[in-house]
């Protein structure tokens, strides 16, 4: 029943980025709107929640990966414009440029966005009289999170609410708050059996090679972590827990077929390992010591 709550065939999911193995509502989910059937959108995204919340109810595992917003959703959780990125990676560039970089007279912006309704384009204000307002360099910020919101929330508003109203009739808000959206996925799809050795062999670097020693203590480090920390590691690095069928070289990335990726960053010990989910991708300074690097890494 899981895979059929994302067939494309029901409109009902997409999933995000294009490619991806995690799902999101489709803005465009009216099309099973249907009178003379009686059947309405948000009716199968109530059923859908209540599917999902008695599974998780009665601790059965269900084969469903959503977005890390989604998530959030669940949990009543706030979203930010740094969750785009795994959503849409290229719009979240954008918007940290935006932020970033100095904009007076550099971009000619206003307080709206598009909707695409099976390519037909409508633009909506982001808030009240936004199609004449400009944005400057000093409401920049407002203008990010209203655009993230937009995309993660107010463009599948009717679904979430829908979602959710048939979700928590199952599971109350107040029972699953204690989490967050990490340990909520694992909740729902379980612990992954992760074949470190399958990981490794499909591993590619940038900076680094297999033999160098920051390589070396990661493998180590990787090779004595429980089941959960193994999930957690996947879900930070790819955004999901998520294994392929065919295994690691199978993994998915934006742009199709993209392998797990450790990458060489720079700056002081301190730093923490970040990830780039969309390309899968890990960054990892040249640390002192392998107990150094456990302990960025955990």
């Amino acid at each position: 029943m899981a895979r059929e709550i994302f067939n494309p065939g029901f409109s009902l999911f997409v999933n995000v980025p294009e490619g991806g193995t995690t799902f999101q509502p489709n803005p465009n989910s009216m099309v099973q709107n249907d009178e003379a059937r009686g059947t309405n959108h948000l009716d199968f995204f109530k059923f859908v929640g209540r599917i999902i919340g008695k599974a998780l109810h009665d601790g059965q595992l269900i084969d469903a990966y959503f977005t890390r917003s989604f998530y959030k959703h669940m949990l009543g959780l706030s979203i930010t414009y740094d969750d785009i990125e795994a959503v849409d990676p290229d719009y979240y560039r954008t918007l940290k440029w935006i932020l970033d970089n100095d904009i007076t007279d550099v971009l000619d912006l206003n307080f709206t966005a598009e909707l695409d309704y099976f390519g037909k384009k409508q633009v909506v204000e982001l808030r009240a009289g936004g199609a004449e307002q400009k944005v400057t360099q000093e409401n920049k910020h407002e203008y990010v999170n209203l655009v993230a919101r937009h995309v993660m929330t107010n463009a599948i508003r009717a679904q979430i609410d829908a979602f959710l109203e048939g979700f928590w009739d199952l599971v109350p808000k107040k029972l699953i708050q204690i989490f967050n959206d990490h340990e909520l996925e694992l909740l729902i799809s379980g612990l992954p059996e992760i074949d470190v050795d399958d990981l490794r062999d499909h591993t590619e670097y940038s900076g680094y090679t297999a033999a160098s020693q920051t390589i070396q203590w990661f493998w180590e480090v990787v090779r004595e972590m429980d089941k959960q920390s193994l999930a957690l590691l996947l879900q930070f690095v790819t955004g999901t827990s998520k294994v392929p069928l065919e295994g690691f070289k199978a993994l998915q990335g934006i742009s199709g077929p993209q392998r797990f990726q450790i990458h060489k960053a720079y700056g002081p010990n301190a730093r923490l390992p970040s990830a780039h989910t969309c390309f899968n991708q890990l960054d990892l300074i040249e640390y002192e010591s392998k107990e150094q690097l456990l302990d960025r890494l955990m």
